[in-house]
């Protein structure tokens, strides 16, 4: 089995779609690499693709307050995408380029082994619970997966066009904490 430097690697020389011509930077993912938890959202943006990490822009910014407000910081969790490169003017990611790199988020869930798995977005819930998801009426909602506990909520950058989604998201997050320590208090 790969390490998550081993498949970092692999992952930067990949071209595999065309999103490969115009990155800057491949966007693998950072954080605890044995995290109970993961969040994936859809693909890097332009701050995201500058630098070469996951989720440091505005949204970024958003989560990093998102994650605190329920006792997590940053370094306990893992935080990658569906697709590691950034789509032309932040698109969200064609159907062929998220399946060309579903091999790659398969590789870090296997490597990482989290309990949960949480989806950051629409884009990242139809590639991983169900193809036909509809975040507006299925988001907090749990989901078992072989082992994995699911959930998808909103996407940061969602909650910075609309504020009135923060509701619901803060009622995910709670609902995350909750299933968070359960999970730990059941390994005891």
């Amino acid at each position: 089995m790969y390490t998550l430097d081993e498949l970092k690697v692999f992952v930067h020389k990949c071209r595999r779609c065309s999103l490969c011509k115009s990155r800057t930077n491949v966007v693998f993912g950072e954080g605890n690499a044995k995290a109970a938890i993961m969040f994936v959202g859809e693909g890097p943006g332009f701050y995201e693709d500058k630098s070469g990490r996951p989720f440091v822009g505005r949204a970024g910014k958003l989560l990093d307050k998102m994650l605190g407000a329920v006792g997590f910081k940053r370094e306990e969790v893992y935080i990658t995408n569906i697709v590691k490169c950034r789509p032309p003017n932040n698109r969200n990611p064609y159907e062929e380029e998220s399946e060309k790199c579903l091999d790659f988020l398969r590789w870090q869930v296997k490597i990482i082994d989290p309990s949960i798995i949480v989806c950051l977005g629409a884009v990242s819930a139809r590639n991983l619970i169900d193809k036909d998801f509809r975040i507006t009426q299925q988001r907090g909602v749990w989901y078992t997966k072989g082992k994995f506990n699911m959930i998808a909520t909103y996407h940061p950058a969602a909650l910075l066009r609309d504020e009135t989604k923060k509701i619901d998201a803060w009622k995910d997050l709670r609902s995350i904490r909750k299933k968070y320590d359960e999970i730990m208090n059941n390994k005891i």
